[in-house]
């Protein structure tokens, strides 16, 4: 009569690995995912907090007269430029908290065009110039 062998309960080192495998993938997985939304969440924020301070740039020039030279730059819109041709214009400041750092950490960069103003983000690169920049 043959003798059956009985299996003991649990798992094998194949089983264990499978699920070790699968874990680790999935993982992953997850893991650039969450990278990703985070990446696309911090550009949102910057495109949102650029629009924010258009809006702040145009109310200045509405009482002023005239946007902020590139020279005064966004802090004109926290304390009036010493260089105002009529500083009692300045209705400020623009803004009940402090102009924010962009979402990597460096300050939005301003400049005047003419009729217009170019607010600016390095963007994730924190480089100028690059294909990343975010602006208005």
């Amino acid at each position: 009569m043959k003798r059956m062998r009985r299996r003991k309960a649990g798992l094998t080192l194949i089983e264990v690995l499978l699920v070790l495998a699968i874990l680790v993938i999935l993982g992953a997985i997850v893991g650039v995912n969450v990278i990703n939304a985070q990446k696309r969440a911090n550009i949102d924020a910057a495109k949102a907090q650029i629009n924010s301070l258009e809006g702040l740039v145009q109310q200045y020039t509405l009482d002023v007269g005239s946007q902020p030279t590139s020279d005064q730059g966004l802090a004109a819109l926290m304390a009036a430029p010493g260089d105002l041709r009529n500083p009692a214009k300045w209705r400020g400041p623009y803004s009940n908290r402090e102009i924010p750092a962009d979402p990597w950490g460096n300050p939005y960069q301003y400049e005047a065009q003419g009729e217009t103003a170019k607010i600016w983000s390095f963007g994730p690169d924190r480089q100028n110039g690059t294909a990343d920049d975010i602006t208005n």
